[in-house]
């Protein structure tokens, strides 16, 4: 059955209109689930898609950070070989970002997001039948391809159904999603590595990474593109170009756009890398302790997500990043220089600072959607998000190699430094609030 409806005719759509794929189903209107019931019935199934594709993507990447203590052992690792896991999946993570955005311009938003999800599905699993340190790495690397390219496909899909009024709400839940795949991975790794001896666990908790195939089966046969996406896409000489995002129109908005994404994305997988880590080891957590200070963090992002998805429709999508790269910074120094001993004060501080680093991203999709014209969206904000998450990839090595001199805890200071490389790429790109995506 095709993921695709029958093309149809492609309407203009005046300036300040909503847009035709958001009102096909309800006005929606205010409240606080007016943005849902403006997407209509196909893009809230559109929704469903994405947001599931992405929290299982959150899910699939965190079975490693979680289980990093336990794969150290296993194999003999230090901190340096440990944090290059990281910095292989993101690497990757960037070219398959780039080919997946091209796959979303020339075949379809929802057939490349289901191949996004079915590789990074396939990897997870084949890493916990890895019988060496090696294939560890190759099969964390091929992942990458699938979860590079998963969040720009599926945050385009819904872009394109939301009106510009609702946009960065609609676009923020989705962008919560990445909390509840992690909180779902927490909770898997407490239970996990409570009842199965370390050097199972890990395994194990790789194995639980087939759960995506459900959700492919099920978007094969319900979730369709924009219709009026489709037509102009159709229409296009151009789509899926990678030298169009590199004219003279485009050029300024993609090299910033990189940079914005790369400071933002380094001090996130800074973070995200080697929290459970520094937990564990220099906080000297129990793995329920560790847990336990994880949904803090955890329960932070969530409220983050959704918060900053309010506030980018109303600051701005500029005003919003500016504001919680500001705050991320500052948490994250804070949290990382909490004297010995009181871990009631780091455990409250895990709120804030999930808050922080997570209401950041929530502008994200549909900041990016609305820098690129329909028929190289897909590429340019695969392109731009995935290269600054490559380059990102930077600040959690460099963390791992600093992590034995100056230990986790100092070396944390690298993803403040990602924060103030996103807040001065803000100077060399527009607001887009309010626009229509034609």
């Amino acid at each position: 059955m095709s993921t695709t409806p029958p093309p149809q005719t492609s309407k203009t759509v005046s300036p300040g209109a909503p847009h035709p794929a958001a009102t096909a189903g309800h006005e929606g209107g205010d409240g606080a689930f007016g943005w849902l019931r403006a997407l209509g019935p196909r893009g809230r199934r559109a929704f469903a898609g994405a947001f599931g594709g992405y929290a299982l993507d959150s899910y699939d990447y965190f079975t490693l950070p979680l289980s990093m203590v336990a794969l150290a052992a296993y194999f003999g690792l230090d901190s340096g070989q440990t944090g290059l896991f990281t910095t292989v999946t993101l690497v990757v993570s960037a070219i398959g970002g780039a080919l997946a955005g091209v796959l979303a311009d020339r075949i379809g938003r929802v057939k490349a997001l289901m191949v996004t999800v079915v590789t990074y599905a396939v990897f997870t699993v084949a890493c916990g039948f890895a019988p060496s340190y090696e294939w560890l790495l190759v099969f964390r690397a091929l992942q990458g391809l699938g979860f590079g390219g998963e969040w720009a496909v599926g945050a385009i899909l819904v872009a394109e159904y939301a009106s510009a009024r609702h946009r960065g709400r609609t676009l923020g839940a989705i962008q919560s999603s990445w909390a509840v795949g992690w909180a779902l991975a927490a909770v898997t790794y407490t239970l996990v590595f409570s009842f199965v001896g370390d050097d199972l666990a890990w395994r194990v908790m790789f194995w639980t990474g087939a759960l995506p195939a459900l959700l492919v089966i099920w978007m094969r046969r319900r979730v369709h593109d924009a219709p009026e996406a489709v037509a102009v896409r159709e229409q296009s000489a151009q789509k899926g170009s990678f030298t169009a995002i590199f004219k003279p129109g485009l050029l300024r908005v993609t090299l910033f756009a990189g940079l914005l994404s790369t400071g933002v994305q380094g001090g996130y997988y800074t973070l995200a890398t080697w929290v459970p880590t520094y937990l564990k080891t220099e906080r000297e957590l129990s793995v329920v302790g560790t847990g336990g200070y994880l949904t803090f963090l955890i329960s932070g992002a969530f409220a983050g997500y959704l918060t900053g998805g309010y506030l980018t429709d109303l600051l701005g999508r500029r005003r919003n990043i500016w504001l919680f790269a500001l705050l991320s910074a500052v948490c994250i120094l804070a949290y990382a220089n909490i004297p010995a001993g009181a871990n009631t004060t780091l455990l409250v501080l895990g709120f804030p600072l999930g808050f922080c680093m997570s209401a950041i991203f929530s502008g994200f999709g549909s900041y990016l959607s609305e820098l690129y014209p329909t028929a190289v969206r897909g590429t340019g904000q695969g392109f731009t998000y995935n290269t600054g998450r490559a380059v990102g990839a930077v600040f959690p090595t460099m963390v791992g190699f600093l992590a034995d001199s100056w230990g986790v805890g100092g070396a944390l200071v690298f993803g403040a430094i990602g924060y103030g490389i996103a807040a001065l790429a803000l100077l060399g790109l527009p607001e887009t609030r309010g626009k229509e995506l034609v």
